[in-house]
């Protein structure tokens, strides 16, 4: 049986290679491709990207995709989200420093996002046929990157909202997600019940810790936006929780390798 199926979640194996899918997003699989990787992939750039180039040669090989094709910005945690229109393609480029999120019209070009907690979110809107994928780290949800995202999609490409689709992908959970006063303080003042947000830090035991649950957080960011309940979609799985499988930042420290995301329209 595959270790992380579930309702939400398809979990494939195929020549030592594997990734989770979404089945919501393959309701679609005739106009995007996507997945989200499982280890041994490591998508850490250190100090030579050779290493990190050969993996995307190979899921992209898994998924009969060229990853000539591909898009990777240098990630800060913020709340920048760029559209992809005919700029080259590559890692880092000078076109995409300092951006979080991509949104794309176009077809054939692969949005890459790393992860190793962070949420992963999974944008679709089918009427347009407008694709996104937006790293929203601690940082980037206290700063609402989903809703930049949100916007940018309407501004930009005229959708409407009722028909955006967000799988919100692995990350870690509100039960693991340790955070120091400070932190639960920042968001505490910004994420309470008189904004509409409820449940979102919580004391952890007796310890001067607090819990944090980004992935709430940004499921009510996309419903105040004007998702509806039924589009936005939890695959129910946490990164630390679920490490022997994927990469995490709170389990293996500094050694810790990167998931990517990938989206593209067909």
């Amino acid at each position: 049986m595959n270790c992380l199926s579930n309702d939400e979640v398809v979990h494939v194996k195929e020549n030592g290679i594997e990734y989770i899918q979404f089945k919501r997003l393959l309701e679609y699989e005739d106009r995007i491709t996507h997945c989200f990787t499982l280890k041994p992939l490591d998508f850490k750039i250190e100090n030579n990207n050779n290493k990190v180039l050969n993996e995307y040669d190979k899921i992209c090989k898994a998924l009969e995709i060229d990853s000539k094709n591909l898009y990777r910005p240098s990630q800060t945690h913020s709340n920048n989200v760029k559209c992809v229109n005919d700029e080259e393609p590559g890692i880092y480029t000078k076109e995409f420093q300092e951006v979080d999120g991509l949104i794309t019209d176009k077809t054939d070009k692969i949005l890459s996002l790393t992860f190793a907690d962070c949420t992963p979110l999974f944008f679709f809107e089918p009427v347009k046929n407008v694709i996104g994928n937006i790293h929203s780290g601690w940082r980037g949800t206290y700063q609402e990157i989903a809703k930049t995202a949100v916007r940018k999609f309407v501004t930009d490409y005229g959708v409407n909202v009722k028909d955006l689709i967000c799988v919100i992908g692995p990350s870690i959970c509100g039960k693991c997600f340790e955070v120091d006063e400070e932190i639960a303080k920042q968001f505490a003042d910004k994420f309470n019940e008189a904004n509409g947000f409820r449940n979102i830090v919580k004391k952890f035991d007796n310890k001067n810790k607090y819990l944090i649950d980004t992935e709430l957080i940004n499921r009510v960011i996309l419903n105040r936006e004007g998702l509806s309940n039924k589009n936005i979609i939890s695959c129910g799985l946490c990164t630390k929780c679920f490490s022997a499988y994927m990469h995490s930042v709170r389990e293996d420290g500094e050694k810790a390798g990167r998931n990517t995301a990938l989206i593209m329209l067909k």
